[in-house]
């Protein structure tokens, strides 16, 4: 099954084989210098399509691959988050909470 090629790619190998006639050449070799332009095109075409499809293969297996394995640099990620929970922030209100119902209870046992 032989695949033809698109109107614009016939017309684009036909207008550089014309721009690159010899002075003498008949219309005959100037259609197979066209042929041979338009056999290069297609080659190259599907060259291109075939390193789009394993560029694209390698895209998604590095995605997988990222998403299936947490490299280290998250784990340090998850550390640090989890450490950031007790900044001294959190600390100074657990303490003012603590001291409140301190206080709250001391005023109940001495009232």
């Amino acid at each position: 099954m032989k695949k033809t090629l698109s109107p614009e790619t016939q017309n684009d190998a036909l207008a550089i084989a014309k721009a690159t006639q010899k002075p003498g050449q008949v219309k005959e070799q100037t259609k197979l210098i066209a042929a041979g332009i338009e056999k290069g095109i297609a080659e190259y075409k599907k060259r291109e399509k075939a390193k789009a499809r394993e560029r694209d293969k390698a895209r998604k297996q590095q995605q997988k691959n990222k998403h299936a394995i947490p490299s280290n640099d998250d784990a340090d990620v998850s550390y640090n988050e989890q450490e950031s929970l007790f900044n001294p922030l959190t600390w100074s209100l657990a303490a003012l909470l603590l001291l409140s119902w301190a206080g709250f209870a001391a005023y109940l046992f001495y009232r």
